[in-house]
């Protein structure tokens, strides 16, 4: 790593000694690629415990090859989300600030060792279809990575920090929700980053943490895309953050470095129409058999320059300047035409 920029070192080729005898319905076709009417999203993959799916097979198979370094993590998570749930206090607080509230509850989630938090509704789009949650609110949190250990992608070392993360933040995200309930507000701590209810991404971007970027994942200001994302879904009336334009788009469009540094070639270089939307997407049938043979891959996401430390600021505010220096002169030209 130089300069805080990552160049993954030998990553093995797109090469499987598995695969599907009777391959199963395309995860782009499921994902909705190339549908012009707007939907929800469908479990893919990652199940949660519910009906089998299409790629439950290489699901499994990911699980089962796990190493323990990864694997004590998974089920330390899993142990902790026992307590996602729990009893009301039956004396509620009552709550005439909704504004102040919620600078109350993100400041303690940052005490409990969150590094972002915001706060959104929650809409159709980060739900799965068929899925409802008695809810009205979101408190998207998000917890940074070791660069140093990410640096590693796409081996072990780096696996076992995702999800050394994604622990701590479930953490994060049971203890605020108890806080919560302990108030008297109803609330349930979503921590398990495989397919539960929710969509983490849409959450966060509505929550103001950033936008999405070309690798498919969430980009911040603060930490790029090097960092993980929990949840807690609550009743307590809170005001809500508002979406940002960092500049991802600025950078994405033209910038390739995720799309030369992807081994199974599964990053597209344009938005792709997604279910009614034109946006970023990643090629589920090219990567995830890649995600799967390499710990969770993660390449695209610490070779990003967003991902570089403490580069972001300095790089949104790059990106909004050229944009407004290029509005204004298309602005200038068309009103000398």
């Amino acid at each position: 790593m130089k300069n805080g920029r990552i160049k993954p070192e030998n990553p093995p080729p797109p090469e499987y000694a598995f695969g599907y005898r009777h391959p199963p319905r395309s995860g782009n076709e499921i994902n909705g690629l190339g549908e012009s009417t707007r939907r929800q999203p469908r479990h893919v993959f990652h199940s949660a415990g519910g009906p089998p799916l299409d790629w439950q097979a290489l699901d499994d198979f990911f699980g089962l090859i796990s190493p323990w370094s990864v694997l004590r993590h998974v089920i330390g998570n899993a142990w902790q989300l026992r307590n996602k749930d729990g009893p009301v206090n039956p004396e509620q607080r009552e709550v005439a600030d909704a504004a102040g509230m919620a600078i109350e509850i993100k400041e303690r989630a940052r005490q409990l060792g969150a590094d972002l938090a915001g706060v959104s509704r929650i809409t159709d789009g980060a739900l799965y279809e068929g899925i409802q949650v008695p809810f009205k609110y979101a408190i998207s949190i998000g917890m940074k990575m070791d660069r140093e250990q990410m640096a590693h992608v796409p081996q072990v070392t780096a696996a076992a920090e995702v999800m050394r993360v994604y622990k701590e933040i479930s953490r994060v995200a049971v203890r605020l929700a108890k806080q919560i309930r302990n108030m008297g507000w109803p609330a349930r701590a979503y921590g398990n980053p495989n397919s539960t209810d929710i969509l983490q991404i849409p959450l966060a971007v509505n929550a103001g943490f950033g936008q999405l970027g070309k690798h498919g994942s969430m980009i911040s200001k603060e930490f790029g895309s090097n960092f993980r994302l929990a949840a807690v879904l609550t009743d307590l009336p809170m005001a809500c953050d508002e979406p940002v334009d960092i500049g991802v788009d600025d950078l994405c469009l033209s910038c390739r470095r995720c799309v030369t540094d992807c081994p199974p070639d599964a990053i597209f270089d344009e938005k792709q129409l997604i279910r009614g939307e034109k946006r970023w997407y990643v090629d589920f049938d090219k990567c995830i058999p890649y995600f799967v043979k390499t710990n969770g891959c993660a390449i695209c996401i610490e070779v990003c320059p967003w991902s570089v430390p403490d580069r972001g600021p300095s790089l949104s505010a790059k990106m909004l300047a050229k944009r407004g220096v290029r509005v204004g002169s298309d602005r200038a030209g068309s009103e000398s035409g």
